[in-house]
């Protein structure tokens, strides 16, 4: 389906913001390694949804409650299948390959879309050296990945962090499980995405795991600990879905009051857009359970590193467009590795409205123009976040986006809260 949004001078409305995929893809997968646990206001997106029928596959009975909440039993752990099937979610297949490698049979680990090609190759060397037999497809070790036994045990592990932080959570998952304690080392020349990993330790801490975090490249995990469950776990709402309603926001004429579970006591990543947006001159004022913003703003650009929030790269650059003064959004190499090339992929749909967009390996420069081209047609390339951000942009110059189902990956309600808050869109059969 194509999404047309047209220009807009106003925007006013209220939104209920969607749960965080990422937590809840943390609380389905450390919930199924053992104990019972409840959580509630659980993402209903695609990944999310991948990750509870993963966890039942693990073994994990799961049952609804109410309204996207869920009980979790995991007492009695015993994979019910040979063939696990992630469709597009990185984060459930790198977290599943260590967890599959506990039980005593082979499985083969399928994936579709924008997940085929995604590189797995550092954390599949990891597991070799710990003793599990497991191979993926070509040199990126991508989908579909065998893993055919082996013993999984503890001991100096070392990783390269330089791509994603994935790797290391799922390392630190299934630590706990092991018979031998686990000294993991993280490698690389820059360690990214290190929010995710505080993630990942905040929920495991939630389910009675320790985990001792000697320094930023260090951890030791006392093997054969046991999860308790997580008992009443509320995942929180989530910031970076929640920014490409601020970033309606601040480029239009607004009044919107996005309403959720926003206490700061769990970590994300995304965190991050809330200080990049007041670096940019937008004001809001922000609850426990709401943000509520009055634009428009006069942006102003600058220097932001995107180091830990890469996703944040196709927004940040949408906002750019209209600021004052050039952009540089750098450390953003590992946002290449994402559902496309969000370097090169987002830059190529710019220039079709006459952005001055430039790359290099690590960064993207932005140089806002007086005027852009009007209702053209974008390609996401398949990345919910992409889309996203293009509809962003097309209430300003009015675009056609490709694919606006590909946002159900993260956030399968967003084009009826995009309309909620006033946005003039459409959609039409390719």
């Amino acid at each position: 389906m194509k999404l047309t949004v047209k220009s807009v001078s106003k925007l006013k409305g209220k939104v209920r913001l969607p749960a965080s995929k990422s937590y809840s893809i943390r609380a389905f997968m450390i919930a199924a390694c053992g104990g019972q646990s409840v959580i509630k206001h659980s993402s209903n997106c695609d990944d999310a949804l991948v990750s509870m029928r993963v966890a039942q596959q693990l073994g994990a009975k799961i049952k609804a409650s109410a309204q996207r909440s869920y009980n979790v039993d995991a007492r009695v752990q015993k994979a019910a299948a040979s063939v696990i099937r992630v469709r597009e979610s990185g984060t459930v297949l790198r977290f599943v390959l260590p967890l599959l490698a506990l039980h005593e049979k082979s499985f083969q680990v399928v994936g579709q879309g924008t997940l085929v090609g995604r590189p797995n190759t550092f954390l599949n060397q990891a597991l070799r050296k710990m003793g599990v037999d497991i191979k993926g497809q070509g040199t990126k070790e991508s989908v579909p990945i065998h893993v055919r036994g082996g013993k999984l045990k503890g001991g100096e592990v070392s990783i390269d962090g330089s791509l994603s932080s994935q790797f290391i959570s799922a390392l630190l998952i299934t630590a706990p499980r092991l018979s031998q304690d686990l000294n993991l080392t993280l490698t690389g020349k820059k360690l990214v995405s290190t929010d995710y990993i505080t993630m990942t330790l905040q929920v495991l801490k939630k389910a009675g795991i320790d985990i001792q975090k000697q320094s930023p490249r260090s951890y030791k995990v006392k093997a054969g600990q046991k999860f308790k469950g997580l008992k009443n776990f509320t995942v929180p709402s989530d910031y970076g879905l929640a920014a490409f309603l601020l970033a309606a926001g601040a480029l239009v004429d607004s009044n919107i009051k996005l309403d959720g579970h926003l206490k700061d006591d769990l970590v994300q990543a995304d965190g991050h857009i809330v200080p990049l947006l007041r670096k940019m001159g937008v004001r809001f004022q922000k609850t426990n359970t709401s943000i509520h913003i009055k634009g428009p703003f006069n942006l102003k650009g600058g220097q932001f590193s995107l180091k830990d929030c890469p996703d944040l790269v196709p927004i940040m650059s949408v906002l750019a467009l209209f600021a004052k003064g050039k952009t540089r959004l750098y450390n953003i190499q590992h946002a290449r590795a994402k559902e496309s090339d969000r370097i090169s992929d987002l830059r190529k749909e710019l220039l079709k409205i006459g952005a001055d967009v430039r790359e290099t390996k690590n960064e993207l420069i932005i140089v806002p123009q007086p005027c852009y081209k009007e209702n053209v047609e974008l390609d996401p390339h398949k990345d919910h976040r992409l889309a996203m951000s293009f509809a962003v942009l097309g209430l300003k110059l009015g675009v056609t986006i490709k694919d606006i189902e590909c946002t159900h990956k993260s956030y399968p309600d967003f084009v009826r809260d995009f309309r909620t808050i006033g946005a003039r869109v459409s959609k039409s059969k390719i």
